[in-house]
């Protein structure tokens, strides 16, 4: 792809210090917001997932009560999944979108703005009841893991009220987003640009934006009736009143399973622009991969009660979605076959984004494969609610978006400050995750094998060993992210050599045809794409 007839705008006056930050409307802007609060959460997450491993590091109740431990296990669930997963990818497209497009901005600048703002209160409600129980109000936040299952949820305390008031807020800032998101790539592509000239990434979040309208209002409207169960006597998931706890499961992973592909999705869509860059080579099977999106898409609203196959459904019930979500593995090989068939015979460097791009491929396809054992309903039986599915969405959820959030992170970072970060600390940083990543989670595979369930604060003698393992594991993987965020600052503060516009010798798109950094406003014209 090539542009002509068109000029990145020259350096005009824009806000500067905090009331930029508050009121800005640029999509470079906003995204850079994005990506801030998205790593800080990470940062949080990631200590709340220390404290889980440090209490897990011996048996016995070391660190903090039952009624504590089940608390930070549903805060870091929530905290990954919406407050920096969510983010992070939200602060991708924002930041690129319009310049992978040849846009101005996005369609509905001051919506976008409106979008992001909605996100610091979200999370300060979720952590809020914590210091209102030092106070002696309510007695913490959520204790019923990320799933939030009923009856449990009717019966908790107040920091349930909490999260529910979290999710609505989180899940109003994904739906605006997400309108923004189908507006801009629709309406405001350059002229020449086809959608089938549009890059991977692009269409990856159209697909993300489209699975987020499609299944979040089902997760808003489910915790509205869990909240009208707490407070206002109805009893849509209280069997004592005539209700069905069951009803609360279907709803959420009606929402859940599509989530994973909504986080996998935009990272999945980076990973060609990444391979294809380092091995020098187009990316491979352009129209296949965006068909498996479609597929992937498509499929993932239709297969969600794999996760209840131990509820009572009935044997055709379990039959269909096993069927249904092996079917998945289909267009998922197609990608893996395109990402393959891009780095095939290339001529490869590995820079720090080619090796975490490579490690997702390694990381992702273990977390795929082991999600084919757990979708056989007789085979789930014995793994269901053990560390198995632990160690599985990990290396799903790590392994694929985090590794790739990662991967974009230091791909981009040079055009977005000008300058080229450590490849010493990046690839220090590479090979400690790795290694802290696989020693963290390979063992609980092998605990789910031998029956330790999950989400339990104490433990028989005999996972004593394998439980030490995971969390030394897991201390060398917080570790290795202290490199990851002294590489960024030490980056943005300018220590490193000036990027060019192209930053990487084998770099296509039309942000790599303006300035590192970028101008405030990219275009002064629109490109034209030949």
């Amino acid at each position: 792809m090539s542009a002509t007839d068109f000029e990145s705008a020259p350096e005009e006056h824009h806000p500067t210090g905090v009331t930029r930050w508050l009121s800005t409307t640029n999509h470079k802007d906003i995204g850079i917001l994005y990506m801030g609060f998205g790593l800080t959460m990470f940062l949080v997450g990631g200590l709340l997932s220390l404290l889980i491993r440090a209490e897990l590091f011996e048996p016995g109740m070391k660190i903090m009560p039952p009624e504590l431990y089940n608390q930070v296990i549903a805060v870091h669930g929530l905290v990954m999944v919406f407050a920096a997963l969510m983010p992070l990818t939200a602060g991708m497209a924002n930041y690129l979108i319009p310049m992978m497009i040849g846009a101005p901005d996005m369609a509905l600048p001051r919506l976008n703005n409106f979008g992001f703002w909605l996100l610091p209160p979200a999370a300060i409600l979720l952590v809020a009841p914590w210091l209102l129980a030092l106070f002696g109000t309510g007695n913490g936040t959520i204790d019923t893991g990320w799933t939030i299952y009923a009856p449990l949820s009717i019966q908790s305390g107040l920091g349930m009220d909490f999260a529910i008031f979290t999710v609505l807020l989180f899940g109003l800032s994904s739906t605006v987003f997400s309108i923004n998101v189908i507006v801009t790539v629709l309406n405001m592509r350059a002229p020449g640009m086809t959608l089938y000239k549009t890059p991977l990434f692009v269409w990856s979040w159209l697909w993300t934006a489209f699975l987020l309208i499609a299944v979040f209002p089902d997760l808003i409207a489910g915790v509205i009736m869990l909240l009208a169960d707490r407070h206002f006597g109805t009893h849509f998931f209280s069997a004592a009143g005539g209700g069905d706890p069951i009803l609360w499961i279907h709803m959420f992973w009606f929402f859940g399973h599509p989530e994973v592909y909504i986080l996998l999705f935009p990272t999945v869509g980076i990973l060609p622009h990444i391979l294809s860059t380092f091995a020098r080579k187009p990316i491979f099977g352009y129209k296949a991969q965006i068909y498996a999106f479609a597929a992937i898409g498509l499929l993932s609203v239709i297969v969600w009660a794999h996760h209840m196959y131990t509820s009572g459904l009935p044997a055709v019930a379990n039959i269909y979605f096993m069927f249904a979500t092996m079917s998945i593995s289909i267009p998922v090989s197609i990608l893996f076959f395109c990402w393959f068939g891009t780095i095939w015979r290339g001529s490869m460097t590995f820079e720090t984004p080619m090796l975490f791009a490579l490690g997702y491929l390694v990381l992702f396809g273990i977390g795929g494969l082991t999600g084919l054992v757990l979708s056989d309903a007789a085979a789930d039986q014995q793994y269901h609610g053990t560390y198995f599915v632990v160690a599985h969405f990990h290396y799903t959820l790590f392994g694929g978006p985090i590794m790739g959030v990662i991967a974009a992170i230091y791909y981009y970072l040079p055009k977005v400050t000008g300058r080229m970060y450590s490849e010493k600390l990046g690839k220090w940083h590479f090979w400690l995750t790795m290694i802290g990543f696989n020693a963290t989670f390979f063992p609980q595979f092998l605990l789910g094998i031998d029956g330790m369930p999950r989400r339990i604060p104490d433990y028989a003698l005999q996972f004593a060993h394998l439980n030490m393992a995971s969390s030394i594991g897991a201390f060398v993987l917080g570790a290795s992210q202290l490199l990851f965020l002294i590489n960024i600052i030490k980056t943005a503060a300018g220590t490193g050599e000036r990027a060019s516009s192209k930053v990487w010798e084998g770099a296509q798109g039309l942000e790599f045809t303006v300035s590192s950094p970028p101008p405030y406003h990219t275009f002064l014209l629109p490109p034209v794409v030949q």
